[in-house]
């Protein structure tokens, strides 16, 4: 399948459309809305884990590959939106969580029970000599990543909740049984995997202690056996052509991130990389609130451009998914230009060089809720976070308003599909609450809205033009303070693209072969400029692309 020309459009299903009233999203919702879907004119859809689960991290800890949580619908109602998406020529992905199981699950309930076989399955070790834990990791989640492994003296690793055991890769039998995992859902007519957190699956087997001041997950992350492991997976589940796969490298560098998604490595065939949502992080502290640095955004991007690009790598592009608060906030402006600032963003992303991914809402304009209180949170780690911050001398107004900066619950609010109480999601009040959907929202936005309609013309852009989907990139006066620019080139084609990222005017030298009868305008967020000078002025938060 050309992944090039492909857009993806990504469905946290708990928050899309609830078909039953119990105020969750579930299957059925998403099939009464793929008209919704087929209108945007996306190519295939990521959704979020929707596996039984006990839910302590959302579904990311799976107690049964194989099982649709009820609470989502059953095995019935995916098999006709598989089919009922393919018939509208849209794919499904499924989120992959290979790293780790519930422990609810029955190969870690086994291992509990004492079956030698099963513990196999875990990195299950002693207490140190002293009786501490068996070495300094620290859990993504904050404390140590060890927990006592049932009522014995031994400990097992979870890099994440203490309700996620960390698989043991280097167990054959381990690595059989998930590729089986994939080779069932293929069987069901699925077409991509996302493969959640998959560089951390290549631990040593001696797991020492990370140096003093070191952060341990360098000892775990981007390690060379993922290499093997991704090439095993790929003879083994991923041999049809038509099959498009994602990894999430958080805290992968550029030359690993070319490695996997190389062709010729037969491995994955792009990646998620993060380094670019940190740039409103303070010394890399997530739970701060600073203006982003738009330097450093720049740089970061361009140097995966660049080095994805050199190296025959393939990039996974995005501002928003379920993780992230919504990029609107932290790089636009959603109160004076709103839909401008959405377009531009939409622009960046869509004609850089890679994939693009859209988050559910992020083509109506969605931006952080406005909630009033902590107790308006329901995501774990922003409630840490808040309780972390009061004791770190904070005062709840700042603690709250550094968590509603950064919060995940900023993006897992429901859809906004109408400007009812509930947003249109439901008839009941959801698990998470909409604030402003009297302002944005789908029917609105469908009727009146420019928004939408600009990601259609984005989407289509990709597929009419190849130096958008197989074009290089190379980057265009980094140093300007206000403006984002870059190149792409194909054959005897040139295209310039120019977002000025501010909402205030701001003015760029042009190249003369972009301003020459030749060239045209092949999207643009304004009226402005039918013709191009040398001297381009750019309107707040104006993006534009020039042919030649």
């Amino acid at each position: 399948m050309n992944f090039k020309d492909k857009v993806i459009y990504q469905i946290y299903p708990k928050s899309f459309y609830d078909s039953n009233n119990d105020g969750i999203g579930d299957l059925r919702g998403i099939i009464k809305k793929i008209p919704y879907l087929t209108k945007l004119h996306v190519d295939m859809i990521w959704f979020n884990p929707f596996f039984v689960s006990p839910q302590y991290d959302n579904g990311y800890d799976i107690a049964n590959y194989y099982q649709i949580d009820p609470v989502f619908g059953t095995m019935d109602d995916f098999e006709e939106l598989v089919q009922k998406l393919k018939a509208q020529h849209i794919e499904v992905m499924l989120d992959m969580v290979l790293n780790h199981v519930s422990t609810d699950h029955e190969w870690f309930q086994k291992a509990l029970a004492g079956n030698q076989r099963y513990q196999n399955y875990f990195y299950i070790r002693k207490a140190k000599a002293d009786g501490s834990v068996p070495n300094n990791w620290t859990s993504k989640f904050g404390g140590t990543a060890w927990a006592k492994f049932g009522n014995t003296d031994n400990y097992y690793l979870h890099l994440y909740d203490k309700h996620q055991a960390d698989l043991n890769w280097h167990n054959p039998e381990v690595r059989k049984e998930l590729f089986k995992v994939i080779n069932f859902w293929h069987d069901k007519g699925v077409k991509g995997f996302r493969f959640d957190v998959i560089n951390v699956t290549g631990k040593d087997t001696v797991l020492r202690d990370a140096p003093a001041g070191v952060e341990s997950k360098f000892m775990y992350t981007d390690t060379p056996i993922v290499q093997d492991y991704l090439k095993e997976m790929n003879q083994a589940a991923l041999q049809d052509p038509e099959i498009i796969t994602v990894g999430e490298f958080s805290s992968a560098s550029v030359t690993n991130g070319v490695k996997y998604t190389r062709p010729d490595e037969h491995e994955l065939t792009m990646a998620f990389t993060f380094h670019h949502l940190k740039v409103d992080y303070d010394h890399g502290q997530k739970w701060t609130k600073i203006p982003f640095d738009f330097a450093a955004l720049k740089q970061t991007l361009n140097e995966w451009q660049v080095g994805m690009n050199k190296g025959n790598g393939w990039n996974a592009l995005f501002w928003n998914n379920h993780d992230q608060p919504w990029a609107l906030n932290r790089f636009g402006d959603p109160v004076h230009y709103r839909e401008k600032s959405a377009e531009m963003l939409a622009t960046t992303i869509h004609l850089l060089r890679g994939t693009p991914y859209i988050y559910q809402g992020e083509e109506i304009g969605m931006s952080d809720p406005n909630y009033q209180s902590i107790d308006d949170y329901v995501d774990v780690e922003a409630l840490n976070a808040y309780h972390t911050l009061l004791k770190s001398g904070h005062s709840p107004q700042d603690a709250l308003a550094i968590v509603k900066s950064k919060a995940r619950d900023n993006s897992r609010v429901p859809m906004h599909w109408d400007n009812t109480k509930y947003a249109g999601f439901s008839k009941v009040k959801p698990w998470l609450k909409p604030t402003n959907q009297q302002n944005i929202n789908v029917d609105d936005e469908l009727r009146h809205g420019e928004i939408f309609n600009y990601y259609q013309k984005l989407i289509n852009l990709r597929k009419q033009f190849k130096i958008i989907s197989e074009g290089d990139y190379q980057p265009f006066e980094l140093a300007h303070p206000t403006v984002f620019a870059y190149l792409r080139t194909y054959q005897s084609q040139r295209l310039l693209v120019l977002n000025n990222f501010y909402g205030k005017v701001a003015t760029i030298s042009i190249p003369e072969k972009f301003t020459s009868p030749d060239a045209n305008i092949l999207i643009n967020n304004y009226s402005t400029p039918e013709r191009v000078s040398n001297s381009l002025r750019l309107e707040p938060y104006q993006s534009l692309a020039i042919l030649v």
